[in-house]
């Protein structure tokens, strides 16, 4: 009998490595994702202290991007995607997130053995709230994506931000997460020397901005300046799509691909931080946004696949 290897017909439209972990249409539902939450293991519920106020991040949620116009937009193939959302608030880009100025989504996964390489691979698209008159696009200040990762050794966390908006400028560069050299703890934590936390862990929220849009947390990507697509009003979304590859065994990126470009980043890797206790052999891939403003603003992922060699 001749064995016949068949996929769905929507991973047609993805580029998976050798296995696929795990194929996420949100027209079946969460598909796992969920908010990322801080830890509530304090005396009757109340969070873990934390500099930065996580918990009022706006709620991911399934949704068929309606608009004030356009009815509902539905989602690249299908009705559903999953929309990331912030709430009406934010700090300059040099100060802390004010809070719920961003919004995450992530999904809570485990190493598999010999695992060399790993890859996320999305189609998205980001809009802010229809609310008032204007384009719109300087209000979203940053999106991305990156993974929680921790081996026998160490914690890291590999990933890209697109630096939409600083200020109400206009920027659109990409950045990979790596800590800048020289950054102590008490950078890291907003000038608390005591600050728990370590540099290269949290990036998302921690380490010094600078009104030029770079961080202490994250480095431009070599000529990653790029007009990704925003069309005229923000009911007219557009899908992109964005590939991340990692070498997980030697800790270092491959590859990132947006829209019509690929960006060959090896050589290049994230900080390695000291190893958690109980969670080693965690991979845990992660999308977030950021509002530059007094608005809201949307991420919306109509499909992610995540794969290995």
């Amino acid at each position: 009998m001749q064995p016949v290897l068949a996929y769905e017909r929507g991973l047609s439209k993805f580029k998976p490595l050798d296995r696929v972990i795990t194929y996420d249409d949100f027209d079946h539902g969460f598909n796992g994702w969920m908010d990322l939450t801080p830890n509530f293991v304090e005396e009757d519920y109340r969070s873990f202290p934390s500099i930065v106020d996580l918990e009022r991040w706006a709620p991911s949620m399934l949704s068929a991007a309606p608009m004030r116009f356009a009815a509902s937009h539905g989602s690249m193939e299908g009705t559903y995607s999953l929309k990331l959302t912030t709430r009406p608030t934010a700090a300059r880009y040099e100060e802390p997130p004010a809070a719920g100025s961003m919004g995450t989504a992530i999904k809570r996964l485990s190493n598999i053995a010999n695992t060399s390489t790993i890859q996320i691979e999305a189609w998205y698209a980001y809009t802010p709230q229809q609310d008032r008159t204007g384009k719109g696009e300087e209000d979203i200040r940053a999106f991305g994506f990156f993974f929680d990762l921790q081996d026998t050794e160490y914690r890291f966390m590999p990933g890209v931000r697109y630096v939409n908006s600083v200020n109400g400028e206009l920027v659109k560069r990409w950045q990979y997460w790596k800590v800048r050299d020289g950054v102590s703890r008490a950078d890291w934590c907003y000038g608390l020397a005591d600050g728990w936390q370590e540099p290269g862990i949290d990036n998302l929220w921690y380490g010094r901005r600078h009104p030029d849009g770079s961080a202490d947390a994250y480095q431009w990507i070599p000529d990653g300046q790029q007009d990704l697509v925003y069309n005229e009003s923000p009911d007219k979304i557009n899908w992109l799509y964005l590939r991340l590859t990692f070498d997980y065994r030697r800790r270092q990126y491959i590859e990132f691909e947006s829209q019509d470009r690929v960006f060959d980043l090896r050589g290049l890797a994230p900080t390695l931080s000291p190893r958690y206790r109980s969670i080693d052999n965690l991979i845990n891939p992660i999308f977030f946004v950021e509002t530059d403003t007094d608005r809201s603003v949307n991420l919306y992922l109509d499909s992610v696949v995540y794969s290995i060699d």
